[in-house]
């Protein structure tokens, strides 16, 4: 994502197959003075070339769509530099795609039927650089959605976790809780920049995109 300037609106794409859809998240949009609809997209092809044309801050991407879907344009789109946050739709809020988009480097997801203002409170979030689900949600996701793969998951999280210090270790797993810096400051008595850069060398040695993620590897390795 860009650099956000000071007091310019969020710069938003909106990316569905439904037409009707797009029409609705634009007009809800549309009375929010910091938030900027500059694209809209049909399909996830389209949300690739979007996001590379206009330089949005935040994708509110369908993730279930013809020919290219939301699960590949996310990866797509997360992988470039400066990418865009972004957060995920569905019409399930145990939707097996949503934990591969949320693995991919999404920032969070909404059901369809969200009410508008957590559907702009979500995009502010985001945009601010904060995860838009708590750790009871990605929880409740790894509880529903059946993965054959959670042993072998299970022992690729551990052994990337193994590569961090044990300080490392112990902010990981309290970002797994959803603790905020200032809570986790708080609980390991360090200041907030130190929390902030113990984040930072996180994202930067497990090679992950923003606190979501790292709070699905705790998970993963069953830490919580």
């Amino acid at each position: 994502m860009a650099g956000m300037t000071p007091g310019r609106p969020i710069r938003l794409v909106i990316v569905d197959d439904d037409a009707l859809v797009r029409a609705g998240l634009r007009i809800l949009v549309g009375g929010s003075p910091d938030i900027e609809v500059v694209a809209e997209a049909g399909d996830g092809a389209e949300a690739v070339t979007a996001s590379e044309a206009h330089w949005p801050d935040v994708i509110l991407m369908d993730i279930r769509m013809p020919r290219v879907d939301g699960l590949i344009a996310t990866r797509r789109i997360r992988t470039r530099p400066n990418a865009p946050q972004v957060i995920v739709l569905t019409t399930f809020d145990a939707d097996e795609y949503v934990l591969e988009a949320l693995r991919g480097g999404a920032a969070g997801f909404l059901l369809k039927d969200t009410p508008p203002r957590e559907i702009l409170a979500a995009v502010r979030s985001v945009a601010a650089g904060s995860a838009s689900l708590s750790p009871t949600v990605i929880r409740r996701l790894i509880d529903h959605v059946a993965d054959p793969e959670a042993g072998t998951r299970r022992a690729r999280a551990r052994t990337r976790l193994a590569a961090l210090t044990d300080r490392e270790r112990e902010v990981a797993v309290l970002v797994g809780h959803g603790r905020s810096n200032a809570e986790i400051a708080t609980e390991l008595r360090m200041s907030v920049p130190t929390v902030k850069g113990h984040v930072s060398r996180l994202l930067s040695k497990l090679t992950l995109n923003n606190r979501v993620q790292i709070a699905l590897l705790v998970h993963d390795a069953e830490l919580l």
